[in-house]
């Protein structure tokens, strides 16, 4: 990787890294809100209706947070992902595969936990998609925070991990939760896509052009039944990473560049504002380790993601289909799979995406509450594990008598 893309990657976790910390406050903030005095005034602001109902625009805050500003993220999700297909570390096959394969094996185990765990609860025939995600934010913030000694491999293995099995989460967004199409907006939508990939194969810069094209593929999008985050993610790959002769920034990088942060550090914690908001009770909490829905989301994150990661990039690593990251051992990988247990806002939007409306609702703050808590216990079992394993990383390269260890 070169000495451009590696001065992006740094600037990306390092955003990530101070939006991952928003993300926490501005969960917490929601959970203590809802639990005060004043948690109606945070319920009516959630369900607070806004936009012009002549378009079906006639959205609730929480909605307008769910579909509108997880568009950006994923915008700038689909951004990164394809800069690392094209030019960074996913480009390189061998590279490439071992954190795809960790991410396959991240997904597959927890939704199988959680199918098996769930199984006849209402809302869960969709629901065990819930644990499948690990959220980049939170996951990079914490592995920030904890893990400075350990190489910047893992670093990249993270990201490119999460990046991976957000876009999975993504096409089963838009599989489970498609449930009809208006095959005339669709059209549309992917008439708009296609005139947005040709202005950035023409090279045409101007924002005049792009920012109505993407509103319109937003809302054809929405208007035609599919998850309208999913326009963020089509449009982040559908634009230029590589850079033309006398270019300094390709189309890519300059718009993960321009969006990234206020995607992290607004449209993120805004989101987890309006769907963190749970009333944290002795009953919810004992549902989450007795009930089957929050039972399927805790196992699915903390077993399914950890073993399923650590698993699949040990088997990929034996086989030698893969290789491991420069400088990490074993242990590094598992510290990393168990920070793949942070699932939180994919698995949020899923919670809401399957249960909401379900038994008055009760399932969805079950599954919600299992989120935070499960993300939590993973933030602090990656934590111990990565202080651990700093500490080995720094005696090992600590001089003791003159000589290395």
């Amino acid at each position: 990787m070169n000495q451009p893309l590696r001065s992006e990657l740094t600037r990306y976790l390092r955003t990530e890294t101070v939006g991952g910390a928003i993300l926490l406050v501005a969960a917490a903030v929601a959970v203590l809100w809802v639990n005060s005095p004043l948690g109606p005034a945070y319920e009516a602001l959630r369900d607070f209706p806004l936009g012009p109902e002549s378009l079906h625009l006639n959205l609730t805050v929480g909605t307008w947070a769910q579909d509108g500003l997880l568009a950006v993220f994923f915008f700038v999700a689909g951004l990164e992902l394809k800069r690392e297909l094209v030019v960074g570390e996913l480009a390189d096959r061998k590279r490439a595969l071992l954190p795809v394969i960790a991410a396959c094996g991240g997904v597959l185990l927890p939704a199988l936990i959680a199918a098996a765990v769930g199984w006849g609860s209402p809302g869960m025939d969709r629901g065990w998609a819930i644990p499948v995600a690990t959220d980049i934010a939170f996951a990079l913030g914490v592995l920030a925070l904890t893990g400075s000694r350990i190489p910047t491999g893992a670093r990249v293995f993270l990201l490119s991990l999460a990046v991976v099995d957000d876009l999975i989460g993504i096409a089963l967004i838009a599989v489970l939760f498609t449930t009809s199409i208006a095959a005339l907006w669709l059209l549309g939508t992917v008439a708009c896509a296609a005139a947005y990939w040709y202005a950035q194969h023409k090279r045409i810069t101007t924002s005049w052009l792009y920012v109505p094209l993407a509103l319109l593929t937003w809302y054809g999008m929405h208007e035609a039944g599919i998850h309208a985050t999913i326009a963020g993610v089509v449009l982040g790959l559908l634009t230029r990473v590589r850079t033309d002769p006398g270019e300094r920034q390709a189309p890519a990088e300059r718009l993960a560049h321009d969006i990234q942060p206020w995607s992290a550090g607004l449209c993120v914690p805004l989101f987890a504002l309006f769907a963190s908001g749970v009333p944290i009770n002795g009953e919810v909490l004992g549902d989450v380790f007795t009930s089957p829905v929050g039972l399927s989301v805790l196992l699915g994150l903390l077993i399914g993601k950890t073993v399923g990661i650590f698993g699949a990039s040990w088997l990929a690593i034996r086989v030698g289909v893969a290789t491991r990251p420069t400088g990490l051992a074993w242990q590094d990988l598992l510290a990393l799979a168990v920070l793949g247990g942070i699932g939180f806002t994919v698995s949020l939007l899923i919670a809401d995406l399957s249960l909401a409306g379900i038994d008055g609702g009760a399932p969805a703050e079950i599954a919600k509450a299992s989120v935070l808590v499960t993300s939590l216990i993973a933030s602090v079992l990656g934590s111990t594990l990565l202080l651990r394993r700093g500490r080995a990383h720094r005696s090992q390269y600590e001089p003791t008598g003159g000589v290395d260890k």
